[in-house]
């Protein structure tokens, strides 16, 4: 199959933020900068189709979230707080408004009304194995058409990038993994 990505497709930027990028975060990926290299570059070709989002911590305590906020205290802070701002660098990535969201999946109602519910989508970010892999295989089940930029998207470790990209890679033809420079070569923007 050969890839191609249409002018009306989407890039969708996965959680841009401090919480995992900065060195001292329990949460910081250390892909990070190297994948923000392939988010730039792809964000340059999509100019105004780039969506950016951000994980909150403002989920219900009285669900699982309550338990998950108990294992990772550093993370339970208020909404404001520098953690959860964009890095300096993803700053002008994208003209619209970020999509908040207290979930590890950003495919939502905030984000398809934006896209449209069944849109085609180039999606990268942090973390390969939570929040990247939380919203692609629920946007492939939606009926989209997803591909991943594999070399524009951060996992934890290396061992769990690679697992979550196989596991994604076993959605075809939903979901598509490329690297930057296929997509870049396949853009018709």
């Amino acid at each position: 199959m050969t890839l191609q990505v249409d002018h009306d497709a989407w890039l969708v930027v996965i959680d841009p933020q401090v919480i995992f990028a900065a060195p001292d975060s329990d949460w910081a990926s250390p892909f990070f900068d190297d994948a923000f290299e392939n988010i730039r570059a792809l964000a340059e070709v999509f100019g105004e189709r780039v969506i950016v989002t951000r994980w909150l911590p403002t989920a219900d305590r009285d669900t699982s979230w309550g338990e998950y906020f108990a294992a990772w205290p550093f993370a339970d802070q208020p909404a404001d707080d520098h953690l959860f701002e964009l890095v300096p660098q993803a700053a002008g990535l994208s003209v619209l408004p970020t999509v908040d969201l207290p979930t590890f999946g950003k495919w939502s109602e905030a984000l398809t009304d934006i896209t449209g519910p069944a849109p085609k989508l180039v999606v990268t970010g942090v973390s390969t194995d939570c929040c990247v892999l939380s919203t692609v295989l629920p946007a492939a089940d939606a009926g989209a058409w997803v591909t991943v930029a594999t070399d524009a998207c951060a996992g934890s470790t290396a061992e769990n990038h690679a697992a979550a990209v196989h596991v994604m890679g076993l959605y075809p033809p939903q979901i598509t993994l490329a690297t930057t420079a296929e997509i870049l070569a396949a853009s018709s923007h």
